[in-house]
């Protein structure tokens, strides 16, 4: 795919332009976004997205048209994965819900910034090593096998609390018992002191850099065209914060979801050991002379999207017999509920919707009182 500087240049420039729009029109004031313009905002996103793919097809032709409906389908499917997270730190660090549209604001465009990063390495890695691709399908196949454990084990991924950067941040630094407003830092008696939407930034931060690590090696596994790759990523992003809103915790429905991004996963890691073989030429070397097959990609495309079909329906029917029968409890993650006639948001039992929520706001993620006193 022969693209011209121009069309990078115009592209990004649209693309930040959209992220702008996003982040200082639509998110100026922290609010939780009714389910109208979540609604209004993710179809748009949705269809800018399928014009793109549709333009692509067009002037590139259907072969990378279909790469890049690959590898969107793909990355919004391991996004919404994303906000099964971003619902579990939200509720263990009990965010205001007014709040929360800044939290997510910034932690996709942490994300952003991380997956362009790993484009580009592994862009580099490709150009200089073909054999790479080994080690993308492995970390494919790897993640693939640890998303299914978690499924079959029902734990709905535990590691987002403590970890090294947060430990280290926690002792490092006073932080206020509540939370004020978006800011991450205040002056207050005297002192400099972090609030706890630090925390959830670096929650959210260190999360991204975990999914970008698998999403880019998938990306990679359905196309090589850094142009596509940067693309499918930034609109898999786009209307994220506000599918947050719109599904909440209606995400809890869709209990088949991780086996349907398992068998993709395990696909596209496939795909990616055979183009390994086929550009390394290994078995040569070993004086094995097999015709190695390339999966092509309207053939990955139908896997996805049947695999995606599938997995939703089948969850709906599950979820809706498990409701009819009494099975099952709450869709809901541990600590949330439902507000009564709003199924577009969740909301932490014990938040309140003031900065200054008392007690234990970040579960355990900030300074307990002993280590304050002890600071």
């Amino acid at each position: 795919m022969n693209v011209h500087l121009y069309a990078w240049a115009i592209t990004v420039v649209v693309l930040l332009a959209i992220l702008a729009i996003d982040v200082f029109v639509i998110g100026r004031r922290p609010h939780e976004p009714s389910m109208k313009e979540a609604g209004l905002f993710i179809g748009l996103y949705v269809a800018l997205a399928v014009i793109f793919g549709i333009g692509v097809g067009i002037f590139s032709g259907w072969q990378f048209g279909g790469e890049f409906f690959a590898g969107w389908l793909t990355e919004y499917s391991l996004s919404i994965d994303n906000l099964f997270i971003f619902i579990i730190i939200m509720a263990k660090m009990k965010v205001p819900r007014h709040l929360q549209q800044f939290a997510l604001m910034v932690g996709i465009i942490i994300a952003l910034v991380f997956r362009a990063v790993f484009i580009a390495v592994g862009a580099a890695a490709i150009d200089r090593f073909a054999g790479v691709f080994f080690l993308f399908g492995a970390i494919l196949i790897y993640t693939a096998v640890k998303i299914f454990q978690e499924w079959l084990a029902g734990d709905e991924q535990e590691d987002t609390g403590e970890n090294v950067v947060m430990r280290w941040v926690r002792k490092r630094f006073k932080s206020t018992d509540g939370y004020r407003g978006v800011k991450l830092r205040v002056k207050e008696n005297g002192q400099t002191l972090v609030t706890p939407m630090l925390f959830v930034i670096i929650a959210l931060g260190t999360t991204d850099l975990m999914f970008a690590l698998d999403s880019i090696p998938a990306i990679y596994g359905l196309t090589q065209e850094p142009y596509l790759v940067l693309t499918a990523n930034v609109f898999a992003l786009m209307g994220l914060r506000q599918l947050y809103f719109l599904i909440g915790g209606l995400l809890q429905r869709l209990v088949y979801l991780q086996v349907g991004l398992s068998v993709i996963l395990v696909f596209i890691g496939v795909k990616l050991f055979l183009h390994a073989l086929h550009e390394t030429h290994l078995l040569e070397f070993f004086g094995l002379h097999v015709d190695i097959p390339e999966i092509p990609i309207w053939m990955s495309l139908g896997v996805i999207i049947v695999t995606l079909a599938v997995t939703t329906v089948a969850s709906l029917i599950k979820t809706g017999r498990d409701r009819k029968q009494g099975v099952g409890g709450s869709d809901e993650p541990e600590g949330y509920v439902t507000p009564a006639g709003d199924l577009s948001m969740v909301q932490p039992k014990e938040a309140s919707d003031v900065d200054t929520a008392g007690g234990d706001v970040t579960a355990g993620l900030t300074s307990s009182t002993e280590d304050k006193e002890g600071q």
